[in-house]
């Protein structure tokens, strides 16, 4: 779904901007530079350090989503704002690496994709400014102390609303037939291990059952989702970054099992998922771009700045994925749900 991907660098490349000394303190003035929708530049160069964890459409969108906001805010990319865009490639020990890169080259702000390059920014810098989305657990994964009070120097969006989960877990106990559900998750990611929490819970006096699968790598995906077959009855993928990034090795276990694969996000229903309960990862991403606007002009600082939760969520259903998993699509469904 990200148009434009060419910046994006693993590790190995140590900067993707010749650039030299990106802090604000040698900011350049740049007369040219005016206002794009919601305000003025103040006639600086800003380099926003991107610390993203791996490639997938969902972060792919919050980043995009992010540009935009900086750009309806008056800053825009190539006028008055440079990237500085690095990927971990799904590798924790990457994403403190990037940290200390782009703390050492003194970007203006760190816009960090996805809890664990949250997690490595914050403790590589307590000065320069965070700006998180893509988090699912802020305050357990010790981001900020609580979404109405960040931390100093960090702030941003999760993407965790709190009826996803209950509404997806409901409509499995209510819709079909089913005792178990397969989870695929990466246990050192801690936004995944609080989503397998909130299943189990939303599970309670429903009937239904978690089978657990743990991977710590993308490559592990399929044969972790092979060895749910007859093991679970629905398959259920939380927006879990590693297992996302692999997730056409779960989509094509479903298909030739007939298994009913449900998602955490809608980016992963136009993959080939059957359904999810979500919202436009562009959406969480661009309001962490008005914040980050709001930051980089002085008008807030970032423990002014609450953390947000997404909004407008929706059910959607992929009526091609039912069809490949064996699910016939009820009439009713099509008042509750957006069937594509």
């Amino acid at each position: 779904m990200l148009r434009g991907w060419k910046k994006l660098v693993g590790v190995s490349i140590i900067s993707v901007m010749a650039l030299a000394g990106c802090g604000s303190n040698n900011a350049s003035t740049n007369s040219d530079s005016g206002s794009a929708g919601g305000g003025e530049s103040d006639g600086k160069t800003y380099t926003v350090g991107v610390s993203q964890f791996v490639e997938h459409p969902s972060l792919d969108a919050a980043f995009e989503g992010f540009k935009k906001g900086l750009e309806d805010n008056g800053l825009k990319e190539g006028d008055n704002v440079e990237y500085d865009v690095q990927n971990a490639q799904a590798d924790m020990n990457n994403t403190n690496t990037i940290a200390k890169n782009l703390v050492g080259d003194k970007v203006d702000l760190i816009f960090a994709n996805a809890t664990p390059s949250a997690q490595a920014a914050l403790n590589a810098t307590q000065d320069i400014p965070i700006v998180f989305t893509s988090v699912t657990d802020p305050v357990g994964a010790k981001l900020v102390e609580s979404f109405d009070k960040p931390g100093p120097n960090i702030t941003g969006t999760t993407d965790t609303h709190p009826d996803a989960i209950p509404n997806t877990i409901k409509f499995i106990a209510d819709e079909f037939d089913a005792k178990t559900v397969g989870m695929i998750y990466n246990a050192g990611e801690q936004n995944s291990v609080a989503q397998v929490d909130i299943v189990k819970k939303a599970m309670e006096g429903t009937g239904l059952k978690a089978v657990e699968k743990s991977v710590s790598t993308s490559a592990e995906v399929k044969q972790a989702a092979e060895a749910l077959v007859g093991k679970a009855d629905v398959i259920y993928i939380i927006t879990d970054n590693t297992v996302v990034s692999a997730l056409e090795s779960v989509i094509s276990v479903a298909y030739d099992n007939d298994i009913p694969m449900f998602a955490g996000e809608l980016d992963s229903v136009e993959r080939g998922a059957f359904a999810a309960y979500g919202f436009d990862y562009a959406d969480i991403g661009y309001e962490a771009g008005v914040m980050a606007a709001q930051i980089l002009k002085g008008e807030k600082t970032a423990d002014q700045l609450e953390v947000q939760h997404p909004q407008n969520l929706k059910l959607v259903i992929n009526k091609e994925a039912a069809k490949e998993m064996g699910i016939e699509i009820k009439p009713e469904w099509e008042d509750k749900a957006e069937i594509k």
